[in-house]
């Protein structure tokens, strides 16, 4: 037999035309094969009795065995077999082939190729393979969502073009779709993409079926992942259910993840966008048009026709006001009272310095909780680096010195008295050192002292040219203010005395 391969029912064709007594000229021409191959097949099947016309053909099962093809192609000696246990073993583990070309050029200087490896591996450790089942959805039931990436796009006061993505919403059954190009996949992007798919459809699916990307899932995991909280409040608010695919098992979405497939294929080349607005036009109208339109390959029938005429009506009623569906996000107290959300800061209580807070973000406010308490309300902050800060969560020390400024100090110093005045405005009036915290402890020693005797030592302060805090209060603690000053606290004090020095003798004297 040659090295061709003869199906059962050519082989059994052979023997019933050798029974009824044809040559092996004439089935060999009209067959299309060799007399050779007759005359081994007239061997075989007399030896086996099937040649008596009294008889019945054989079944294929009884003729495989027999005519299995004996004649194999010799095998050359794989260039890995001296390797074999290290390549058996890195595959196991899971090492691409190209990684370990490159260890066994490490280690033994290989100069072969890599499909020796792919031969190897597929000869000694063949890929198991699973069968899949094809996923069928009833009518509204299910919607599929998947972010691709996207064409790079500029935008006005933006030097660089940047990045983009676009967000996919598959309906499984009509394969009707929203699709958005974004520039991030924040879960504030998330969040509003579903609310745009959502008004697209004029409905709800009952289910929408997502892989794990962080926006959605904080914990991936077989049995039971973690939702992130700003989308489960999203799902309560349109009232449909969330159901992520296993880890690494995307297989479970191809609906949408074929639709990805064909919005990257299909429109984003040889397309041109002047920003984002301009592209997500464009692609709002090729869905409406072309993609919507088209003959789908599984369905055999146009997407928009089979929403519109019997889909669309199935889906949930949007709710009568849409939910506010804020973000959700843990943030830890810093030393400075304040939380950081997107390099915006915001304060809160100053005991709550180092734990961790809920942040309720919206469009306009920033919401605060200490578990289920709310602590603070800011309104939202949009340039990075700005603060919202309230002076009540500040510590008491940082309270005073912000609250009082230095009018509130001369306002305090005006109750006090003239020249209590006197030293606050020369305190401010210095032209190289901030004296605030001065100022405001000459009148804190009003607290301790009385008003009258900070009275009386910033006059004694000012009649001898010293308006500091280190000296009201060192009249104060030695109790100077209380003894009566030499000069009445009205008089200047007396120009100093130029005259000559009483033992010094005239130059005339000491150059002579």
């Amino acid at each position: 037999m040659t090295n061709r391969r003869f199906e059962m029912y050519e082989i059994r064709q052979i023997i019933a035309r050798l029974r009824l007594g044809e040559s092996d000229r004439d089935i060999a021409r009209t067959q299309a094969v060799g007399r050779k191959t007759v005359a081994a097949v007239r061997g075989k099947a007399r030896a086996q009795g099937w040649l008596d016309a009294g008889s019945a053909l054989p079944e294929d099962a009884l003729l495989a065995p027999v005519f299995a093809a004996t004649r194999r192609r010799a095998q050359n000696v794989s260039s890995i077999e001296r390797y074999r246990e290290d390549v058996l073993a890195w595959h196991a583990q899971g090492i691409q082939v190209t990684t370990i070309r490159q260890a066994l050029l490490r280690k033994h200087q290989f100069t072969g190729s890599l499909s020796a490896i792919y031969r190897f591996l597929a000869a000694h450790a063949p890929t198991t393979i699973e069968a899949t089942v094809i996923l069928d959805f009833e009518v509204a039931q299910c919607a599929q969502v998947d972010f691709g990436q996207g064409p790079l796009l500029s935008a006005p006061g933006e030097f660089a073009p940047f990045k983009t993505w676009f967000f996919v919403m598959t309906l499984a059954w009509s394969r009707h779709q929203y699709c958005e190009f974004v520039r991030d996949q924040k879960v504030a992007t998330w969040l509003a993409c579903h609310r745009h798919a959502f008004e697209w459809f004029n409905g709800v699916p009952h289910t929408i079926l997502i892989d794990n990307p962080k926006c959605a899932i904080t914990r991936a995991c077989y049995h039971e992942p973690e939702v992130q909280r700003a989308y489960a409040q999203l799902a309560q608010g349109y009232a449909f259910t969330i159901s992520a695919c296993p880890p690494r098992d995307p297989k479970k979405k191809g609906r949408v993840e074929s639709g990805v497939k064909y919005v990257k294929r299909a429109f984003v080349p040889l397309r041109e966008f002047r920003d984002l607005t301009d592209a997500n036009r464009q692609l709002r109208e090729w869905v409406m048009s072309e993609a919507g339109n088209r003959i789908h390959g599984s369905t055999r029938a146009r997407p928009l026709t089979l929403f519109a005429g019997t889909e669309q009506a199935l889906l949930t009623a949007l709710p009568a006001i849409a939910p506010e569906c804020p973000v959700w996000a843990k943030a830890r107290v810093h030393g400075n009272a304040h939380v950081q959300f997107e390099r915006c800061h915001y304060s809160v209580p100053f005991r709550l310095v180092r734990q961790s807070l809920w942040l309720e973000v919206s469009a306009s406010a920033v919401r605060i909780y200490q578990d289920h308490t709310l602590v603070a309300t800011h309104p939202r902050q949009m340039r990075p680096g700005s603060r919202s800060t309230v002076a009540d969560h500040l510590p008491p020390d940082a309270q005073a010195y912000l609250m009082r400024d230095p009018q509130w100090c001369l306002a305090q110093a005006r109750r006090v008295g003239p020249h209590c005045v006197a030293v606050i405005e020369a305190l401010f009036a210095h032209k190289v050192l901030d004296h605030l915290r001065a100022a405001q402890g000459v009148l804190r020693l009003g607290e301790r002292f009385g008003a009258k005797r900070l009275e009386a030592a910033c006059a004694r302060a000012c009649h001898f040219v010293s308006p500091t805090y280190r000296t009201v209060k060192k009249i104060l603690m030695e109790g100077l203010d209380q003894k009566q000053l030499d000069l009445a606290l009205d008089t200047p004090l007396e120009e100093p005395y130029r005259g000559a020095g009483r033992f010094s003798r005239p130059p005339s004297d000491v150059l002579h």
